[in-house]
């Protein structure tokens, strides 16, 4: 299915740098929310206990509110609607001595007097456990982006892997800067849909960068620009098609999907819009703009084709007893 006509090139390196201020007013943006604002780190990372009730109609939620003020352990909870009406999750950001195994048993002493209900989960992540799970967390982005800067180096020159890495902490900063927008808990489930962007973002720039690739070896031009909107024209509704195919997939599960998955579908539906736009309108110009050498690379790799056809021509002799 083509999206776009096959024989247009369209001109995407001529808009690079209105792109590139209206990216960088993005990723400027999303660091002014998080340093001012700051993340919301549910309690996987900051620690804390979460209990989940099932009320057999509509949770009374002020009633609920009134009933844990009682409670000294539920001093300062916060409960939300969990998917439906009928589920409430009580919240508290971080669990201290008091709070033990038995917190289910204690707030469903507390509840009592609120309707017919049941407790069907009850987590609990100390202070210690949640500290070391965010610093894990982190790493791992840093090791992932790492561990792509070294691969996209190997599998084609330094200039194509810090174009990916630039773009790469392009679409991480404006997911990150998403969600301390809608001040979305960060938890193990935001850290995955993170991770999964890298991903996401890394192949669709990929595909892109091996079409560049290809494009500067066997077109006419050595105009890299020229060469670059070619390659990208090309590469486009392969992008579209599955750009738009995922997106519809998350932004289901999204929708539907239920609270459970809510923030993780949030976060990739941002990155999968981010993702796509920025292979062509980020790293793209990045690799222009280190001026890459067409008429080099050319040679280099006419050099490489010569030196393997030498090697060729002497294991042929050398199996025909000729040398």
């Amino acid at each position: 299915m083509e999206f776009f006509k096959s024989t247009k090139t369209y001109d995407f390196m001529g808009k690079s740098k209105a792109a590139m201020v209206f990216s960088i007013v993005l990723v400027l943006a999303s660091y002014v929310l998080l340093f001012t604002k700051g993340l919301n780190y549910g309690v996987d990372f900051a620690g804390g206990t979460i209990v989940q009730v099932k009320y057999d109609k509509a949770a009374p939620i002020d009633l609920i509110r009134e009933k844990l003020k009682v409670n000294e352990i539920f001093h300062g909870a916060t409960i939300t609607e969990f998917g439906s009406p009928e589920e409430v999750i009580v919240r508290l950001k971080s669990s201290s001595d008091s709070v033990t195994k038995d917190v289910g048993d204690m707030a469903h002493a507390a509840l009592d007097g609120t309707g017919e209900f049941e407790i069907r989960r009850v987590d609990i992540v100390g202070p210690k456990v949640g500290s070391e799970l965010r610093e894990k967390g982190i790493m791992s982005l840093l090791l992932a982006t790492f561990g792509i800067l070294i691969y996209v180096a190997f599998r084609f020159e330094w200039r194509f892997a810090v174009a990916s890495v630039v773009a790469l902490i392009h679409d991480i900063s404006i997911a990150i800067g998403a969600i301390v927008l809608v001040g979305l808990d960060v938890n193990l489930d935001v850290l995955a849909a993170l991770l999964t962007i890298l991903g996401y973002s890394l192949n669709d720039t990929i595909i892109v960068f091996d079409r560049i690739r290809e494009g500067v070896t066997t077109s006419k031009t050595t105009d890299l620009a020229e060469s670059i909107n070619g390659s990208v024209t090309r590469t486009l509704s392969r992008t579209t098609l599955t750009s738009l195919t995922t997106f519809f997939v998350v932004f289901t599960l999204f929708m539907f999907g239920g609270e459970i998955i809510h923030g993780f579908a949030f976060t990739l539906l941002v990155g999968i819009v981010v993702g796509t736009y920025s292979s062509i309108f980020v790293a793209s110009p990045v690799l222009m703009w280190f001026g890459f050498d067409i008429k080099g690379y050319r040679g280099k790799l006419a050099e490489k084709a010569k030196r393997a056809a030498e090697k060729d021509r002497m294991r042929a002799q050398y199996e025909q007893g000729t040398i």
